[in-house]
């Protein structure tokens, strides 16, 4: 008698709300954006979002390597605004020698890089050698940099020089085929970030680490380089971001930055990337930063709630994701 039955079908399963939650999130905020405002979906409206969100967007994406890795960092908008003040120093001390010109522009570029992976550097460097919590560490940098940026403008605003500021606006307001610089080299870090987080053996190890960083070590994993190394990036990432920031104000004070390393946080865990680490997702982080900006777009452009209270919503956002998080964890 021959078994005739048949195996089982698999039928089709729904990803986890991990997922699809956020795109869903993101969907319902178009719809409701739209609904509210009928210049939301605008090519301008949807253009200054991306610009603006390119900012947080690309650190945000180094953030997720951090977390990802089993640390954090509080001092990244800090960090921003004094790399800001710093590039805008320099390039006006040597606006009478150089000109105004690109060897100008790319001195200024090379500045910005340079401080923020130095930046990164030093706090990777307390962390990983010194074996200082990354939360003290980090908050003392965003203290330590906050205080320096606003020492350097003597409590006002460091502005660059008028024709100057003129002269770089193209690095914020112009691009290529109707898409601006930031949005151009946002996406350009993500895609980077997305092939080295999931294609890498890098990647690999920055979510083992994250998960257990006794059992990397014993497999082989180097823990301190490979936190250090997340540090570094995410400094070179807040000067690149710094880069394309600058061009937009032409200045920075204590101001600049305020409540940057909020959303970028806000933004990963919201993508998904696991607080404690483990494991990260890039993508994730982008509809992440997608989901806060459309928040305080549609908050500007209606009046439901103030927008002076975005920086609430962006933690009630964290805490529920957090929230939301051990739930999961505790339910599997």
């Amino acid at each position: 008698m021959s078994d005739t039955t048949a195996p089982p079908r698999r039928g089709f399963t729904l990803p986890p709300m991990t997922v699809i939650g956020p795109v869903l999130a993101l969907v319902l905020l178009i719809v409701l954006g739209a609904s509210l405002n009928s210049n939301f979906l605008s090519a301008a409206n949807v253009t200054n979002v991306l610009a603006r969100s390119a900012f947080i967007g690309i650190i945000a994406v180094g953030m997720t390597f951090v977390i990802t890795a089993g640390g954090l960092d509080l001092s990244v908008g800090s960090m921003a605004a004094f790399v800001a003040g710093l590039m805008i120093l320099v390039m006006n001390a040597a606006l009478p020698t150089l000109g105004i010109g690109l060897p100008l522009v790319l001195l200024g570029m090379g500045v910005a890089l340079l401080a923020g992976l130095c930046a990164g550097l030093l706090n990777g460097l307390l962390i990983t050698k010194l074996g200082i919590e990354a939360f003290i560490v980090t908050l003392g940098s965003m203290g330590i940099y906050r205080s320096l940026v606003t020492w350097l403008a003597d409590g006002g605003t460091l502005s660059l020089n008028f024709e100057l500021r003129r002269f770089i606006r193209p690095i914020y307001f112009d691009g290529l085929f109707g898409v601006t610089w930031p949005i151009i080299v946002f996406a350009l870090v993500v895609i980077i970030g997305e092939i080295v987080m999931s294609r890498t053996s890098f990647g690999r190890h920055a979510a083992a680490v994250g998960s257990n960083e006794h059992v990397s070590h014993y497999s082989g994993i180097s823990v301190a380089r490979v936190r250090l190394v997340t540090y570094v990036m995410l400094g070179l990432l807040v000067g690149i971001a710094t880069i394309l920031y600058v061009p937009r104000l032409g200045s920075a004070s204590s101001s600049t930055g305020v409540l940057w390393e909020l959303e970028a946080i806000a933004a990963v865990i919201i993508g998904g990337t696991v607080l404690k680490g483990g494991f990260g997702r890039v993508w994730g982080t982008v509809i992440g930063v997608l989901i806060l900006s459309l928040i305080d777009n549609i908050l500007n452009l209606t009046s439901l709630v103030s927008p002076y209270l975005n920086g609430a919503i962006q933690g009630v956002i964290i805490v529920l994701a957090v929230i939301l998080q051990r739930g999961r964890k505790a339910s599997s």
